[in-house]
């Protein structure tokens, strides 16, 4: 996106994958649900899981750069200066599993396809291509039209590529158990419709020796195993029938992993640190509505959570409070601004709270004395103008969707009422939840965003006046400001990678001090338990360990 790839066309392999990797054996996953089709890019139906294993991009992107591509399909690109127009230039190596070459037709097909049928996101960002054209049998050139940004060719060169031949004389626009044809390091083996699919490596897969290949895809089968719910899968993974598990349930994950297998050096319980972006998970104010359209309300209540009490007592000490709009990354505003946020900043002053402009908050910020913010809190909101009466202040109710979330509001329930505010908790099944999400139809709601370290175009989405009055969008608390405005749309503009650092900590602080939301907990690692049967490279990358460069040790895949 920005800068100069970490990789060139002398690298023989990735850093955070193992070349020596050997190969065999089989990876068992646990999905949970169901499944009907096996095309993940239309939007009838709910897809297998590991349907990328068996899709070839345009472009390989890697997970030790912010966001880096690396021709795959394509052998190069040409990408005018500006970024209005990108020609694909296609790998005359690239084939199908049936050993069908990849061509102009196939690419200018997956792109007219995708753009008409295929999920929202593919269809928004393709839409901007003004005219896609075959320039010879291996060259296709995009023009681009109104609403490109620096983001759009990277986003179009991640295209899949699916075989015109196959899909020609079939509709693409519903579910299908028929495995497709398709192009990447696994096919498609055997499927129980609903309960498991399982994949197994192309042996002459056409890529296998790329640079960004080497050391990954070693297993000869991977199975995904469906079970009915987390609990039961749960139960697999103890008895042995799943191989791998990423846990999200910090109680469980603290307690509940006492088992023979662990205990006897069968399974390996690790906390694999990580620089991503965690989810800045909270609870979210609607300034739609009184009260919360007033800062010093929205501030007197996140001073009435008490995280630490939260964190002891329901998640055993394993979090930390998120003092960012992107926790966990260099993307979080430290210290005090420099000299080139202010710049971004101070046309706006008048607009900003002052704490915009002093040093941004840190871990020791977050932990306060329960006695003193509630002190503060009431003070503050005497000064908005609402007192206490007859020993009430105001009352407003709360939305969550997952009865685990219920512990977090019912504690924070308890602390409001002492400040004389009545707390109603609403817990909504998926789909009354988010009916009620895209019409911002809630006072507060438990919920979350999730920002990538390349943040682009849907900043906007989540922050803009545009998105605060378009329902169905991100901009769950109704933020509308001009300086947001301003500064989230110079993200997707942003020309280097330093420029787009400076207008994420400008936003960042914008948004932190406004007091948008009351900001939950993140961890910083990745919760995994796994058969000691694998292994991992001992190289994780900034985005989190990578299953696709784990093997198994030679022995056991015998």
């Amino acid at each position: 996106m920005h800068g100069t790839p970490k990789y060139t066309e002398k690298s023989a392999h990735l850093e955070y994958a193992n070349p020596d990797a050997p190969e065999g054996g089989r990876f068992i996953y646990s999905a949970l649900g169901t499944f009907d089709t096996v095309n993940p890019f239309s939007i009838k139906g709910k897809a297998a899981e590991g349907l990328d294993y068996i899709y070839d991009r345009l472009s390989i992107r890697t997970w030790d750069e912010p966001f880096t591509l690396y021709p795959l399909i394509a052998e190069r690109f040409d990408i005018a200066q500006d970024r209005s127009s990108l020609t694909v230039h296609i790998n005359p190596k690239a084939r199908f599993h049936d050993g069908s070459p990849i061509t102009a037709e196939d690419v200018l097909y997956s792109f007219d396809t995708l753009k008409n049928e295929g999920r929202p996101n593919m269809r928004r960002v393709y839409r901007l291509v003004k005219h896609a054209a075959k320039t010879d049998s291996m060259t296709v050139h995009f023009d681009f039209g109104d609403g490109y940004d620096q983001e759009t060719p990277l986003i179009l060169a991640m295209m899949p590529v699916l075989s015109k031949a196959y899909w020609k004389d079939r509709t693409f626009d519903s579910t299908t158990l028929d495995a497709p044809l398709s192009n990447g390091p696994y096919r498609i083996k055997t499927i129980d419709p609903g309960r498991k699919i399982v994949y197994e490596r192309v042996p002459d897969y056409w890529a296998k020796d790329h640079f960004a290949r080497i050391g990954h895809n070693n297993f000869d089968e991977i199975v995904y195993d469906y079970f009915r719910d987390d609990m039961v899968a749960f139960e697999a993974f103890k008895a042995g029938e799943v191989d791998f598990r990423r846990e999200y349930n910090i109680g469980r994950w603290s307690s509940g992993y006492d088992f023979p297998a662990l205990t006897e050096g069968r399974v390996k319980k690790e906390a694999i640190p990580h620089s991503r972006p965690e989810r800045l998970r909270s609870l979210i104010f609607n300034t739609r509505r009184t009260p919360f359209d007033n800062i010093k309300v929205r501030e007197a209540l996140d001073l009435a959570l008490d995280f630490d009490w939260i964190n002891q007592n329901i998640f055993y000490g394993q979090y930390k409070r998120i003092t960012s709009f992107y926790p966990n990354s260099e993307l979080a505003a430290t210290g005090l601004p420099s000299e080139k946020e202010l710049a971004l900043l101070k046309p706006w002053e008048e607009s900003l709270p002052d704490t915009v402009f002093g040093p941004a908050q840190t871990q020791t910020d977050a932990i306060k004395d329960k006695r003193t913010a509630l002190r503060k809190a009431n003070a503050l909101l005497n000064e908005a103008g609402y007192p206490v009466q007859d020993g009430k202040r105001f009352s407003f109710e709360i939305l969550i969707n997952a009865p685990e979330d219920e512990k977090i509001v019912l504690s924070y329930k308890q602390a409001l009422e002492r400040l004389g505010i009545t707390v109603s908790i609403r817990v909504l099944d998926t789909a009354s939840f988010r009916d009620r999400l895209n019409d911002y139809d809630y006072d507060m709601v438990l919920y979350h965003w999730i920002s990538s370290l390349s943040p682009g175009t849907e900043q906007m989405l989540y922050w803009s006046c545009e998105a605060a009055n378009q329902p169905a969008r991100w901009n769950y608390p109704g933020i509308c400001s001009k300086a947001v405005d301003s500064i989230a749309s110079g993200i997707a503009q942003a020309k280097t990678r330093e420029d787009l650092v400076t207008h994420v900590h400008a936003l960042d602080r914008i948004l932190f001090h406004s007091h948008y939301v009351i900001p939950l907990y993140y961890a910083g690692k990745d919760f995994v338990a796994y058969n000691t049967a694998f292994q991992r490279p001992e190289n994780t990358p900034i985005y989190g360990t990578i299953l696709e460069t784990w093997w198994m040790t030679p022995n056991q895949a015998k």
